[in-house]
């Protein structure tokens, strides 16, 4: 029997695509906006150690490790980075049956790329195809309903991705999906209750198999068969034996130019996405009020997956890790009334510990809103309504934070948040240059004039 998802994903990997311009455009942007999280968090605690692990495994022609003057190989660098990228949770989201961070593919896919002497313009397009899978893949069943991890998209896309820049055939890339997917299913358990570092690994894990299998595949390595539809593949075990939305894949179906980067969600806040506007909705509400001590209740309203993934775990109401508390709705918003502002500061332990937010906390109320449910994932909807000690009533709701496909952003506010966060690690000459490759990226010679301007030091 054969497995016609595996087929199906494997010729869309290889066929040739020509890209539409603004899906060339919103990679470049995802690239820029991925480099700037990244050097945000060059020296924090989980990029700092997957660095380090990193470097271990030198290889003198391997790919750049973010913040090191060593190289590894693809998989080991690419892990590196991919970390860094995911750890201040800033980098872009897309949001369906199930959610994601389709960004998670792009430094995997470099670091292959690089380690191969691949063009520029064929990194562009593995980048495509990877948005392309693991977001219709969103929209065609949800991986979280079972208990098992969104990161499980990324591998499938990543692996297509690594199996164009490798040039393998349709049966080589059939294998290397087969490979991501049966060994390396990743349980949900990442995402409940106190989260840990690993919440920021995950993802970048996913994308190392990813490569791993489409490496082994193209030295003639076969993965498991049927690996979809087997009789103990991915529908039975990780969507409760319900197949695909078939509409959803239709895009892929009919051999569509990639074009999914485009609906996909750049951050304006370093917080899981389904916050994003209810930091809009807090930051308003800080400006009216002024001063968190004059605040006696605060009620919040959100829809169901924001309840069931950042807000209704007892570990949300007292965060004690980072990961946690860019998780919680309530600390999210707890700080954003108390500060006026959600920044990666918000999260540090100094944060944590302060007892205005904890305040906070004790007086708030949280409500699974039907209402706000039914126009979800169209929008992000939550609502705040706070009630002073005078009796006023402070109401905000928020439904199009800056970023989401309804509201995005212009390149102004791209390279601003970029230059925000690169500061720390380019000056304003640096980042410059660093942005002028990019926005020509198709046309350098080699990505080496990318990645040779990555800081070398922490």
């Amino acid at each position: 029997m054969k497995d016609r998802f595996q087929e199906l994903f494997a010729a869309y990997a290889i066929a040739q695509h020509t890209l539409p311009a603004d899906t060339i455009h919103e990679v470049k942007r995802r690239i820029i906006d991925s480099l700037g999280v990244m050097c945000a968090a060059i020296n924090d605690d989980s990029p700092t150690a997957a660095r380090m692990y990193a470097e271990q495994y030198p290889l003198q022609d391997g790919a750049t490790i973010f913040g090191s003057t060593v190289r590894a190989n693809p998989e080991t660098a690419g892990f590196a980075n991919g970390v860094a990228v995911r750890y201040l949770d800033f980098n872009d989201t897309y949001l369906s049956l199930e959610p994601l961070h389709p960004s998670d593919c792009i430094m995997p896919l470099l670091a292959l790329a690089e380690w191969k002497n691949a063009s520029a313009a064929g990194l562009i397009q593995a980048i495509a195809i990877s948005y392309e899978l693991s977001m219709n893949l969103c929209d065609a069943a949800s991986l979280r309903t079972y208990g098992w991890d969104h990161v499980n998209y990324i591998g499938l896309g990543v692996a297509a991705g690594a199996s164009r820049i490798l040039g393998l055939n349709a049966a080589q890339t059939a294998h290397a999906i087969s490979i991501a997917l049966v060994p390396h299913a990743a349980m949900r358990q990442t995402r409940a209750g106190e989260l840990s570092m690993w919440k920021g690994a995950a993802a970048a894990n996913s994308a190392r198999n990813g490569l791993f299998a489409a490496l082994v595949a193209s030295r003639g390595f076969t993965g498991p068969f049927e690996p979809f539809v087997g009789q103990m593949g991915f529908i039975k075990h990780e969507l409760g034996g319900h197949a695909f939305d078939d509409k959803a894949l239709e895009r892929i179906t009919r051999n569509e130019p990639p074009h999914r980067i485009c609906d996909s969600y750049i951050k304006a806040y370093p917080v899981e996405y389904h916050a994003q506007s209810a930091v809009d909705a807090a930051c308003e509400l800080y400006q009216e009020i002024r001063d968190w001590r004059l605040i006696e209740q605060i009620e919040i309203e959100t829809f169901k997956a924001a309840y069931e993934i950042i807000a209704g775990d007892p570990e949300k109401w007292k965060p004690t890790t980072r990961e946690t508390a860019d998780h919680s709705l309530q600390y999210i918003i707890a700080a954003g009334l108390v500060d006026g502002q959600v920044v990666r500061e918000t999260f540090s332990p100094e944060q944590l510990r302060d007892e205005r937010i904890h305040q906070l906390l004790s007086q708030t109320k949280l409500i699974e809103s039907a209402r706000l449910t039914a126009i979800y994932p169209e929008s992000i909807p939550n609502k705040l309504t706070v009630k002073t000690k005078d009796g006023a009533i402070h109401t905000r709701e928020a439904r199009y934070p800056l970023g989401h496909a309804g509201n995005k952003m212009t390149d102004a506010q791209v390279v601003a948040k970029f230059r925000t966060n690169s500061a720390r690690v380019w000056n304003d000459t640096e980042a410059e240059h660093l942005l002028d490759v990019v926005w020509k990226l198709e046309n350098v010679a080699s990505l080496r004039e990318l990645t040779n301007r990555l800081p070398k030091k922490a």
